[in-house]
């Protein structure tokens, strides 16, 4: 009984241990001692980042926004996504984007053995650098999820890990442009890095259209208070 018991104990000690990184997302106090970043590399501007693409038709509609406002932004891009979609990757890039690492499958990575998770972080690496010519080094985990193992993983592979610090919740299917615009500019300030989606594979269908027309009100916020977009 008393092995039994020792060997229970160190089964939810590493479960937990596994899980722990996870609570960055919600516990922004953790996250310094994580090693995760909720700041831009210039923490004078802003930092506005879209996950989930590329995506035929709401990849090209933010990149519109964008240029309209002339901003810059960061997109985290999903591996399986820039499989079927190189030339949108490369699009990304082309109009001056930052580009960075979702992984290649958008999965929950506690579901993931440390060696599948590592694996699917090298596979969207792969796909990634190949299609665009550009090998990311940012990451952030799908969900916002972290697991003790792509935590380790991206740090062998001297990549920063980043989450955010306000999202438009704009993948939820009554998310509106309002919604959005409001949400994501909320306590808006220097060092804000704002978590949007041009992409709707893994949300409610095209609820890319109201990110996009979010867009030109969170850029004229942005514009009120003097504050510039920058990437990660």
């Amino acid at each position: 009984m008393h092995t039994g018991r020792i060997a229970s104990t160190a089964t939810v000690a590493l479960a937990a241990g596994h899980a722990l990184p996870a609570a960055a997302q919600p516990l922004p106090w953790l996250r310094p001692l994580l090693g995760v970043d909720t700041l831009p590399r210039d923490p004078r501007g802003v930092a506005l980042t879209f996950d989930d693409g590329p995506h035929p038709a709401g990849t090209p509609a933010v990149l519109e926004a964008l240029a309209a406002g002339g901003a810059t932004a960061t997109f985290f891009l999903v591996g399986e996504q820039v499989a079927r979609y190189p030339a949108l990757a490369r699009e990304i890039a082309a109009a001056g984007h930052a580009i960075a690492l979702h992984g290649d499958r958008h999965r929950n990575l506690l579901r993931l053995a440390p060696w599948q998770a590592a694996a699917d972080l090298d596979r969207g690496h792969a796909r990634i650098a190949d299609a665009v010519g550009v090998a990311p080094t940012s990451y952030r985990p799908p969900y916002g999820v972290l697991s003790a193992a792509a935590l380790a993983h991206a740090r062998r592979r001297g990549w920063r890990t980043l989450l955010w610090s306000a999202w438009g919740r704009d993948w939820e299917r009554r998310a509106t442009a309002d919604s959005i615009a409001e949400l994501v500019t909320r306590g808006l300030r220097a060092g804000s890095v704002l978590l949007l989606h041009d992409a709707d594979h893994y949300s409610a269908a095209e609820s890319w259209r109201a990110t996009a027309a979010a867009l030109p009100r969170v850029l004229a916020r942005l514009a009120s208070l003097e504050l510039r977009t920058v990437a990660v």
